[in-house]
């Protein structure tokens, strides 16, 4: 039978969103955070994201032409991975690691397991993970206003103040597209009305998360406390651009939710009793690693069908 052809059974779900609609979608929403992060961390941050933007579409358009494979960049999703890697980077980090991060997040995570669709884990967390392990250094490096220290997430670990409106409102260190909540969210409001993402994943995510800093802390119910792990560090924005990948999270109602469930504790576990303070990457790379056990168990009986007795 002929390639063209895929034959199934009934019902069929036609719509009229293509991969290239979604993820334009997705680079939009993904405005906000972008050009706070520029206007908070000036020209360096605007220059970063370029670099990983085109780096990542020309390693993906070069790597399709030696394997003699049709262009794929027309769906956007190397534009995608390349702001999302960027958002996840601080603005001081050496061009030069950038795009060793953007040719490992197209090639090796994504290109090479087949590309967009087939890839085991977000490309763009990949690259930063690698980044994160290689170049400790650079990339755990934080400036603000000249000034040179910790991140409020740091600080909070530490056992210091933070101030929890700068933390919200993005006039903070961190990397350049994790500071402002506000921004975050204002993109994370235009893909649900969109309809390109629900908040089952962030919400079971945040709320799974906020539970155990409430129980683990360590600080008992203190608001405050809870306020600065929610609006610190990448929850935000791993939690509405990255933990709802389609490709790397589960499609199961019920796996959303438990896929949800573990990040939170993940990312719990890491930031408060791991050597780092933050944990969201980490954790949803190993929750993308999960998906297949979490979808063999969580996928519902078809109607009529009787459950094995063994």
């Amino acid at each position: 039978m002929s390639d063209l052809y895929n034959v199934s059974s009934s019902s069929h779900i036609r719509s009229k969103d293509t991969s290239a609609k979604i993820m334009l979608y997705v680079a939009i929403a993904l405005l906000p955070a972008s050009l706070f992060g520029i206007w908070n961390f000036g020209l360096q941050a605007l220059i970063l994201i370029l670099v990983c933007v085109a780096t990542c579409v020309a390693s993906e358009w070069i790597f399709e032409k030696l394997i003699q494979k049709k262009s794929t960049i027309n769906d956007f999703s190397a534009v995608v991975t390349g702001l999302l890697l960027a958002l996840n980077l601080p603005h001081t980090l050496p061009i030069w690691q950038a795009v060793l991060g953007s040719v490992f997040a197209i090639v090796i995570v994504k290109m090479l397991f087949g590309g967009l669709g087939q890839n085991f884990m977000n490309p763009a967390l990949g690259g930063r993970c690698f980044l994160l392990v290689s170049f400790a250094g650079t990339m755990t490096s934080f400036t603000y206003d000249g000034v040179t220290g910790a991140t409020p997430l740091a600080l909070l670990k530490n056992g210091e103040s933070v101030d929890t409106m700068k933390m919200l409102l993005g006039t903070t260190a961190g990397t350049i597209g994790e500071t402002s909540v506000i921004a975050i969210l204002i993109g994370a409001i235009f893909l649900i009305l969109m309809g390109v993402i629900d908040l089952t994943i962030p919400a079971s995510y945040i709320v799974s998360f906020g539970v155990f800093v409430l129980l683990f802390g360590g600080h008992g119910f203190d608001m405050t406390y809870l306020t600065a792990h929610l609006c610190g560090g990448g929850l935000m924005l791993g939690a509405f651009f990255m933990a709802t990948d389609y490709v790397t999270s589960p499609i199961t109602p019920m796996g959303k939710v438990v896929f949800g469930i573990v990040l939170g504790i993940l990312t719990g576990l890491f930031r408060l009793f791991g050597a780092n303070a933050e944990g969201v990457s980490f954790a949803i790379i190993l929750g993308n690693l999960l998906v297949p056990i979490i979808e063999k168990f969580t996928i519902p009986r078809a109607f009529g069908q009787k459950k094995e007795v063994k």
